[in-house]
């Protein structure tokens, strides 16, 4: 790090946990986020204040006046812009060192697939099951860690999916795919703006930990929060071993999968 940067990032430097060589794993990384809403507003301006080098901000949609009560990346002269548009302007205004990709299209397929492998961390900010559940088997496929959070209402959960390690569950284990489960958006139930900031800031906090190799990372756990009595509950979950996604017999485990094998982001 030069001496702008040694200054710039010095509140993190005095962490024992971070230090510089965590730092410098921060300036080195590559964050993919997915969704440039209410969660990856947050959590995109934080990423990009801690010094995460590459930043691919991920959205199809375009900025719309009832996005911004929570949608803190967007301002009212840029209504009508792509969110992964506006998103890079406003994260190269908190720091200009920062290379933000801005992708405009909602991801699938091969395009998701090699976003996914090119990154350390992915953070999951969409609003849909369909998303979510393509994410969790390209990172899957990938081994790249997963920071999954959702918001609606005054309710919100955050969980971390680290499948480098072959017994850690994925996103499948805990919300099958194909269940008859509800889904429910903002624009319909509403959602408690500062809620989505909470959400947010925790994903950027959970993939600087996984970056920085800070902490232990919210892996194997459900985390609920209740905005309205401001009460967290922790649910913990295992790996499921016929999970057709991650179980070992799974078409998306590579065959030099081995337990407890992580590779550093």
């Amino acid at each position: 790090m030069n001496d702008e940067q040694l200054l710039r990032y010095s509140r993190h430097l005095l962490l024992d946990e971070i230090g510089v060589e965590g730092q410098e794993r921060i300036v080195a990384a590559h964050a993919l986020v997915i969704g440039a809403g209410g969660l990856g507003s947050p959590a995109a301006l934080y990423l990009a204040s801690a010094g995460v080098g590459q930043i691919t901000l991920a959205d199809g949609d375009t900025v719309d006046l009832t996005n911004l009560q929570r949608q803190i990346l967007h301002t009212q002269d840029r209504l009508g812009q792509p969110k992964a548009r506006s998103g890079q302007a406003a994260l190269a205004r908190i720091n200009p060192e920062v290379r933000v990709d801005a992708v405009t299209e909602r991801l699938a397929g091969e395009r998701l697939e090699a976003l996914v492998a090119a990154a350390d961390v992915v953070l999951d900010c969409c609003d849909n099951f369909a998303t979510r559940h393509a994410v969790n088997r390209a990172c899957v496929r990938q081994r790249t860690p997963l920071v999954s959070g959702a918001a609606i209402r005054f309710d919100g959960q955050l969980a971390v999916f680290d499948t480098r390690d072959a017994d850690a569950p994925c996103y499948h284990c805990l919300f099958p795919e194909g269940e008859d489960v509800e889904e429910v958006r903002c624009a319909v139930m509403g959602v408690f703006a500062p809620l989505t900031g909470i959400i947010g800031a925790m994903q950027a906090a959970e993939a600087l930990k996984l970056i920085a190799g800070a902490g232990r990372p919210a892996a194997g756990r459900l985390l609920l929060l209740d905005g309205l009595s401001m009460e967290w509950r922790s649910v913990r979950f295992r790996q499921d071993p016929g999970c057709p996604v991650c179980g070992r017999g799974a078409p998306s485990r590579t065959q030099d999968d081995s337990p407890g094998t992580l590779r550093t982001p």
